[in-house]
């Protein structure tokens, strides 16, 4: 004990000496840069860690698997990972670690972009146990939130402030999906568009670096190739804008789709209180449809691959190893069963998630969006609705899909189409890729004003925004701008004792509660003026009489948006904070506030 602790000591001392020196010879803003270029290259590392567990565990598990009939080990090997997992997270990590894009969001808005240590490894581990053993989900979401934590982590080592935490985060989060996507820009812009990153001369350069550096360490040891194959065999032509421009619109419905049965199905998860009724429940759920739609299994880029390489035919290949490999020369099943994989993906991986695995929604998200592009193209060519010249090309629209479905779910059309032409190479469909992607985002904007990601903390007011306003807003905490320095006085008090508590204060506003600390009213010095100079009155006349009732009341856990519309809708510049009981805890001044509001936006503002 006493050698760890001297150990301690001296690496303590050996850091606060490294941060004198950097605070002496390296500036802020490039010392920024260094750490972004490191938080690059531990996060690339962790994608390609979670890449290889992720396939070998999958490997491991197929080689009993059988392609020309049913295989009931689909009904067995993603219970079994769901259930490894859960337990090691209510065991291990005792921790939350689902929802990982969500959680980075909650980190930067409501906890100065500061995350704890054990996120830089347990998302790494429990996503690839659940996808390993097919889990229906992606391994993005997780790699995002391990990014982001190696970023907030290293930040904190050196005692960086939240402004530099806050860049470091989105530059991990920005590596993490540059390294498993190999698409440098698209990880830059889904810190922009996804994590409400401004774009400033500050922020651009750690993103890209960071970016850029998770990107080579993933060619490096990859290779070159871009991740899905794609086969740009047939050539897009401008006949086909019209057909692009209809794929957008069905894109946006499916976007709109999938995220209100996110939704749905979250909510029911949410309303299970026992963890063991979820597990059993979200087992049931995945486990048969995973039989039904082998495709199902796992992150289903075999799915995309098969359909981005292959010809307009039939994909016969994705009934391998299904109760329906019979069916696989039927047209009208074949595309029967091409819909209810678009249809039932999403509710394999909300049991997924719901049931205890870990595991994001951004995989899904693409796989969805490459099954309804094409489908849109085989659909029209098979009931002859295509050009009179030739068929569309289903590669191309199941890629066009991809960016769309994409876009409409996250409500980041750049991300969409920068990452589906930067991880298939498909440059030459970058028109058809503009025109999807933004029909897309424009339809289901129209119904919903927030991504799946982004939802969840909007309805509880913690949401950081682009928006300038309400994102210093949400960066404001309450705790922050309440003021406690005034005297409580009581209702049955005397004139003469309100009087005395005057002349102790150096305060205009009185709170007046009762025995409990409910606050019943409050009383303000210029409506008792007229009356404390006389004498006459002062065992007459008490507190209940010249109180008053405030014009409204501030809980304490609002956020700070709403606190600012009640102030605009009293025209109150002092209001009175209560709890979720009404008892007194202080009041909150708009002059206060603002003070606050301008501190903050130099703080985060400083380009």
């Amino acid at each position: 004990m006493t050698n760890y602790l001297y150990l301690t000591g001296r690496m303590s001392a050996l850091l606060m000496k490294v941060l004198q020196w950097r605070e002496s010879h390296i500036k802020e803003r490039n010392f920024l840069l260094i750490l972004a270029f490191f938080t690059g290259i531990f996060s690339g590392f962790a994608a390609l860690l979670l890449k290889f567990l992720i396939a070998s565990i999958a490997s491991m598990l197929s080689i009993h698997l059988t392609i020309s009939g049913a295989n009931y080990l689909y009904l067995v090997y993603p219970v079994l990972g769901i259930l490894i997992v859960g337990l090691y997270v209510r065991y291990v990590v005792k921790d939350n670690i689902s929802h990982g894009v969500t959680r980075v969001l909650y980190a930067i808005s409501q906890n100065k972009s500061r995350m704890k240590l054990h996120n830089t490894y347990t998302s790494v581990v429990a996503s690839s146990i659940t996808i390993g053993f097919g889990g229906s989900v992606g391994a993005e979401g997780p790699i995002v939130n391990t990014g982001a934590a190696i970023g907030s982590n290293l930040g904190s080592l050196f005692r960086m402030p939240p402004q530099i935490l806050m860049m470091l985060v989105g530059s991990g989060a920005a590596a993490g999906v540059a390294a498993i996507f190999k698409a440098p820009i698209a990880g830059m812009l889904f810190a922009i568009e996804v994590l409400m990153i401004d774009l400033t001369t500050v922020s651009v350069m750690p993103l890209l670096v960071s970016s850029i550096t998770a990107a080579t360490i993933s060619y490096i040891f990859t290779g070159y190739s871009p991740e899905f194959v794609f086969d740009a065999s047939d050539i897009y032509t401008i006949d086909r804008i019209p057909y692009s421009m209809l794929l957008g619109v069905v894109c946006g419905f499916t976007s709109l789709y999938f995220t209100k049965a996110i939704g749905f199905m979250e909510s029911i998860f949410s309303r299970i209180k026992r963890q063991w009724v979820k597990f059993a429940f979200g087992s049931v759920v995945l486990s048969s449809l995973i039989f039904c739609f082998p495709p199902l299994y796992g992150e289903g880029y075999g799915a995309i691959t098969e359909l981005l390489t292959g010809s307009n035919g039939s994909p016969s290949s994705l009934f391998d190893g299904s109760v329906f490999y019979g069916f696989r020369d039927n047209v009208w099943f074949v595309m029967l069963f091409l819909l209810m994989i678009v249809l039932t993906k999403v509710f394999a991986t909300s049991a997924t998630n719901g049931g205890g695995g870990v595991g994001g929604t951004f995989a899904p998200s693409l796989y969805v969006g490459c099954m309804t592009g094409f489908f849109f193209a085989f659909l029209l060519n098979t009931l002859g609705l295509s050009p009179a010249d030739s068929e569309l090309s289903c590669k191309n629209f199941a890629l066009m899909g991809m960016a769309g479905v994409m876009s409409g779910v996250m409500h980041a059309p750049l991300m969409g189409i920068f990452l589906t032409a930067e991880m298939t190479g498909g440059y030459q469909l970058f028109l058809p890729l503009l025109i999807v992607s933004t029909i897309s985002y424009c339809t289901i904007k129209i119904f919903v004003p927030y991504s799946i990601y982004t939802m969840r903390l909007a309805k509880r007011g913690e949401l950081l925004t682009h928006h300038k306003d309400k994102a210093v807003l949400t960066l404001l905490k309450m705790d922050s701008v309440i003021e406690t320095g005034f005297i409580e006085v009581h209702p049955d008090m005397s004139l003469r004792k309100m009087v005395q508590a005057i002349s102790e204060s150096n305060r205009n506003l009185f709170p007046v509660t009762d025995k409990d600390g409910t606050l019943l009213g409050v009383v303000l010095l210029d409506d008792i003026r007229n009356i404390m100079f006389r004498p006459d009155l002062y065992d007459k006349m008490y507190v209940r009489k010249f109180m008053s009732i405030p014009p409204a009341k501030i809980e304490v856990n609002e956020s700070m948006e709403n606190v600012m519309k009640t102030f605009d809708r009293t025209n109150a510049w002092n209001l009175p904070v209560v709890d979720a009981d009404g008892k007194y805890i202080g009041f909150v001044s708009k002059s206060k506030i603002f003070n606050s509001y301008r501190r903050v936006l130099r703080h985060y503002s400083d380009d």
